[in-house]
């Protein structure tokens, strides 16, 4: 029986009810305040974390703390971290006060929020260091993103690489390309791959640097100052060492996008260093579209010179491809002035392509490029003379036409012809040269210098027909 139909005065309905028992949208209003107090209680915290970490750090440069002051989020006093539940009870508490009300005693689905703890899976980076901890000895170049220097560490007396990361037209914070830079040599630990050491700073935000570990030459000036060629042992022990990095970096979905002889060190022990990923990016599957502005001209593969949006790691491999042929010749393969009279270079020495030969070709937004060389056939054995058939293999398929066709760097470490003789030369066998990096000038070979004795004739007949 209904409290009217005994007599009762009709109850006044709470405006917490509806006419069906259920909830009114009040209530998800004061749940919404309750989240928003929730998060004003946390983000209180996280500014008294951060003033906790800034605290600890005046007192390190102070002399009077050391870097162990500073806590994670997990080690803060309970007065400062608290636990999720007080943290959650609070902001309900001051959600209440702020309503000004009683809740009516209704049922409330209740949601137990985990509030993760702040932490990283990353150790935490410390202070970087001052560049005034290094003395700068010369410039070795400049460059679109930054300038090189060779420095020495104070402290430790190590010569190192110091490149300043170009920031004052930067508009958007970091530098992508630095950014990519960074990261890529972080990831890509190898023999054969340039070491970051650490990331160092100047007076201003606008001043940052990576140091690097300093090597003493690059492949493209020491071809262009040696008196003779690389000998094939040698050449097969450089590429043994560029496909081992390039294939490093292909199997944890980077591409290099810039391989070229100048961004190829070598230090006086015949150990080669891959650098300058300024251009370097993740790629994915499946592939998306990218900039078709990569690779230095006289390197690019034809699919990028007929404007192809997507590829993957086989320019790389066209690159890889064109550092053969340098080494091999002493002198760049493809010497384009701009992309189409680069494409006329590659078509002339490779032969005009056919979609037999690379299906989809005439498709590509730039393949009317293809139409003004009428080569039909290819002239690299009038070119490499002196290479063996397996050698001249190797090169012909790394510069194939379809990318799908080229060779990849795992399948090119297999190839015959690092089997065959002569076998790879030994690091430690190869000359020592006068480091232009180092501001050193060519001095007179030593009358006790062992003399590079492999393939001697080759060397002779390859510089002749230079």
């Amino acid at each position: 029986m209904s409290g009217s139909e005994r007599g009762e005065p009709p109850r006044k309905r709470s405006k917490w009810e509806t006419n069906d028992g259920g909830e009114d949208t009040d209530v998800a209003e004061w749940e919404a305040e309750e989240a928003r107090a929730r998060a004003a209680a946390r983000a209180s915290l996280l500014r008294a974390k951060q003033a906790a970490k800034d605290a600890a750090a005046k007192r390190a440069r102070e002399g009077s703390a050391s870097a162990s002051s500073v806590q994670d989020y997990a080690d803060l006093p309970p007065s400062k971290a608290g636990s999720v539940t007080e943290l959650d009870s609070e902001a309900s508490s001051r959600a209440g006060q702020s309503r000004n009300r009683a809740l009516p005693d209704i049922p409330r689905k209740t949601v137990a929020r985990s509030l993760a703890p702040l932490r990283s899976a990353h150790p935490a980076i410390g202070g970087c260091r001052s560049v005034h901890c290094f003395e700068r000895l010369n410039q070795i170049e400049e460059g679109s993103y930054g300038v090189v220097f060779r420095a020495k560490d104070k402290e430790t007396g190590e010569i190192v690489a110091l490149k300043k990361l170009k920031m004052d037209k930067e508009k958007n914070g970091f530098p992508i390309t630095s950014l990519r830079e960074i990261r890529t040599l972080m990831e890509a630990r190898h023999p054969n791959v340039v070491e970051v050491k650490e990331i160092v700073v100047g007076d201003t935000l606008l001043q940052i640097y990576i140091v690097m570990e300093f090597v003493e030459h690059d492949l493209k000036t020491l071809l262009s100052t040696m008196r003779t060629p690389f000998l094939q042992s040698e050449i097969k022990t450089l590429m043994l060492q560029l496909l081992s990095a390039v294939s490093l970096l292909h199997s944890n979905w980077i591409v290099h996008r810039d391989l070229k002889t100048s961004n190829l060190l070598m230090n006086n022990r015949g150990m080669m260093k891959l650098a300058d990923f300024g251009l370097a990016r993740l790629f994915g599957d499946p592939l998306g579209d990218m900039t078709t502005l990569v690779v230095t001209l006289w390197y690019r593969a034809p699919e990028l010179l007929l404007g192809a949006k997507e590829y993957d790691t086989k320019i790389d491999m066209w690159s890889v491809g064109c550092i053969l042929g340098e080494l091999l010749l002493k002198e760049p393969l493809f010497t384009g002035k701009n992309e189409a009279d680069q494409v006329v270079k590659i078509f002339k020495l490779l032969g005009q392509p056919t979609e037999t030969a690379w299906p989809g070709y005439s498709k590509l937004p730039d393949a009317r490029l293809a139409s003004s060389v009428a080569q039909p056939y290819s002239a690299l054995r009038s070119k490499f003379k002196y290479c063996s058939d397996s050698c001249l293999d190797l090169l012909k398929k790394l510069l194939a036409y379809d990318p799908t066709q080229r060779l990849s760097a795992d399948e090119a470490l297999n190839h015959p012809w690092f089997s065959e003789s002569p076998a790879p030369a030994h690091p430690d066998s190869f000359g020592s040269f006068p480091s232009v990096a180092a501001g050193e000038r060519r001095r007179a070979p030593s009358p006790t210098a062992p003399e590079r004795v492999a393939d001697q004739k080759l060397a002779y007949q390859l510089e002749l027909d230079l």
